[in-house]
Parts: C-alpha cells; sequence; structure tokens
C-alpha cells in the first residue's frame, strides 16, 4: 500500500497543526478528576478558527463552499485535533454534512451542508444506540403518518448534543429499512437530558416521543446509515491515533528527563521495551486507520467491503490506544497518578474513545462474519 497523501491532503494537515497549535490542554484540568466540575461545551473560538481555515467543508463539494477531499483528509485533521484534545464536533459535524449532501433530498442540501461548512451550523450523529452496545438504527422506530414522519425511541451519549442546531438519527422503520432523521434542536416531542462521559464531557440522552418531522427532513436512501456509520468510525480511529501519538511522545520526554541511579530511565531495558511495544502498537494503528480511510475514499473493489476494514482499523484503535495509555501511566510512575498533571486529561479521553470504538472481540467477531460472507479467493 502507498501511504503518500496528496498534496491537498497535505495541505489540510498543515492548516490544521497551525490552528490547533494555539490550543493548550496540558493548562486544561480534566473535569472528570475535579469534583463537582462539569466541562465547557464546545469550544467556539476554536470552531470559528476551523471555519476560517476552511477545515469544516473537507468532505463538501465546491457546489457547497467546500474543499472536494475525503475521508483521508478529514482523518489527518482529525489526528492533528486529538494531539491537543481539542473540544470542537469537527468530526460528528463534517461526517453528518458530508452525509447530508450525498443522501439527502435537494430541501436538506440546499439548507444544511454549506451553512455546516461555513460553522454557522452545528450538526451532531446519534450514533451508540440505547444503552451504547446495541445497533444504533435499532434504537429509533420511525413510521410514515400522512406526508409526516413519526419517530420515537431513545439515543443514548450523543456527543455535543446541546450545541447542535441538528442531530442526525438512524431509525429503523417497519420494513426494516433504516432512514436518517434530521432532527432539529427543541423540536416538539424531543428531549434532552444531561450525561457525561468519562472524560467529562457533556453528552445528552436524546428522547423522541412522537416526534413529526417533515419528509424533507428524512433522508430514506440505501447505504446512507452504513456509509455515515463507516465514517464516523474511522473518524474515532483517526482520533484514537492522534492522541495515542501526543501520549507517547510524552512518555518519550518524561523518560529521557526522569533519571533513577545517575542515568535516564530512558536507558532501561525494561523502559525501553514497553515503549517499542507501544510505538509498534501506534504503526498498527496508523496502517489499519489509512486502509480503511483510502477504502472509504476510493470505494475500491475488493474482497472484503469497506466495513471489513473498518472493522480491523477498530480493533487497533480501541486496543492500541488502551495499551499506550496504561504503558504511559506506569512508565510516568507518580506522575501518572497526580490529577494535575496532564496525562490524566489524556487517559480520561482515551477511556472515552475505547469505550466509543466498542470491544476488539466484537469487532474481531463481525470480521468473521464478514469473511465467511466473502470467502476470498
Amino acid at each position: 500500500m502507498d501511504f503518500t497523501f496528496t498534496e491537498e491532503q497535505q495541505a489540510a494537515a498543515e492548516a490544521a497543526k497551525g490552528v490547533f497549535a494555539k490550543v493548550a490542554p496540558d493548562a486544561v484540568p480534566s473535569p472528570a478528576l475535579t469534583p463537582g466540575a462539569v466541562a465547557e461545551t464546545c469550544d467556539h473560538a476554536l470552531w470559528a478558527r476551523l471555519a476560517d481555515a476552511d477545515l469544516l467543508g473537507l468532505l463538501l463539494a465546491e457546489r457547497y463552499g467546500g474543499s472536494g477531499l475525503d475521508a483521508i483528509a478529514l482523518c489527518l485533521v482529525l489526528r492533528e485535533s486529538a494531539k491537543v484534545l481539542a473540544r470542537v464536533p469537527l468530526l460528528e459535524s463534517s461526517a453528518a454534512a458530508a452525509a447530508v449532501a450525498a443522501y439527502g433530498g435537494e430541501e436538506a442540501k440546499s439548507a444544511l451542508p454549506a451553512r455546516a461548512g461555513r460553522g454557522e451550523l452545528v450538526l451532531t450523529v446519534a450514533a451508540h444506540g440505547r444503552t451504547g452496545h446495541d445497533p444504533a438504527e435499532l434504537a429509533v422506530t420511525a413510521r410514515r403518518d400522512g406526508e409526516a414522519w413519526v419517530l420515537d425511541g431513545v439515543q443514548t451519549a450523543v456527543p455535543w448534543a446541546y450545541d447542535a442546531d441538528v442531530t442526525v438519527v438512524p431509525a429503523h422503520t417497519r420494513a426494516g429499512r433504516t432512514v436518517l432523521a434530521l432532527v432539529p434542536r427543541g423540536h416538539q416531542g424531543v428531549l434532552l437530558a444531561d450525561q457525561f462521559s468519562t472524560s467529562g464531557e457533556r453528552l445528552g440522552e436524546l428522547r423522541l416521543e412522537s416526534a413529526r418531522l417533515a419528509a424533507r427532513d428524512v433522508i430514506d436512501a440505501d447505504g446512507a446509515w452504513e456509509w455515515l456509520r463507516d465514517l464516523l468510525a474511522t473518524g474515532t480511529c483517526a482520533l484514537a491515533l492522534g492522541l495515542a501519538e501526543r501520549v507517547l511522545r510524552m512518555t518519550g520526554e518524561y523518560t529521557s528527563e526522569r533519571e533513577q541511579f545517575g542515568f535516564p530511565i530512558a536507558t532501561f531495558q525494561a523502559v525501553a521495551v514497553q515503549a517499542a511495544d507501544r510505538y509498534i502498537d501506534l504503526r498498527a494503528m496508523e496502517a489499519t486507520l489509512w486502509q480503511a480511510a483510502w477504502r472509504l475514499a476510493s470505494g475500491a473493489p475488493g474482497a472484503l467491503p469497506a466495513t471489513g476494514d473498518v472493522a480491523v482499523a477498530k480493533i487497533w484503535a480501541a486496543e492500541g490506544v488502551r495499551r499506550v495509555v496504561q504503558t504511559a501511566q506506569h512508565l510516568h510512575g507518580g506522575f501518572g497518578a497526580d490529577v494535575d498533571y496532564p496525562l490524566h486529561r489524556y487517559h480520561a479521553w482515551a477511556k472515552h474513545l475505547e469505550l466509543s470504538l466498542g470491544p476488539a472481540a466484537a469487532h474481531e467477531e463481525a470480521l468473521g462474519d464478514l469473511l465467511a460472507a466473502h470467502p476470498l479467493a
């Protein structure tokens, strides 16, 4: 595989580095570890800078004012955002806007993507289901009632639910189809309840009680949810990679400065071997991420659909980010247990990403089912 990025993709990554260079997560205590504290919502100043840098419309075509780039470019930017724990709905809003542009009706296309690309509108996706473990598309029902759709159900752990102007909600019909409902904030029949992630960030439990939506606000297109779901998962893998890279760098810097018996502990074989193992994890996370992103970007034919590559990326990302932060905590010694030290904040975010990706065993089972259904020649 050729992992050489195009000039346009590299330009997006460089622009992201410039924007995120002004973010200082090390100075922000983890709200999850501060009694009684709750994280603020979206970093609106950072969101505005991302809009000014044209980084909110990477996946949108030029007709929507976007850059016309692909999943690889988005993942490059997400990777940089995770290094500074950027509190912005970059993944969710970008993916949702792209899904509307690709699969939505003309009214939805004219109303949402361009405004989202300019940062005027924030979108998010309810992708965790009722419990966080069951398929998201089964948590909400959608039925036709004349010219309208009626939605009932519960979606849990919706990211940026209180910041988003529109939440994209997958729902299943009696015919077994999955539709995407574009639910405006404050819509009649829609209730939000506070939830908090392991990192202390504010999430929302979304309850739909006979919520009526016009036909223009429901996307009923084959493959729309599957494409959006795979893009969200791949983007989450990119976040895990960026965070893990930053944590391993922090660990390298610390072990190079910390001395025992007159020598930096980085020179000790036990420390070097653990760090080397985690470096291998990073390279595996990176290789599987770009394979999945390339599959999504190119739609290239093969024995397995994109879902197979996404499953492999999720396995490595969920396991890899956990091992990296655990090793970092161990090698930092007492500093790893200090809530005032920035490593704790990265550890909390890593756990949130790991839980969002789901257990590796479940992805391995899904991959096995795909291999059985699509045997290699």
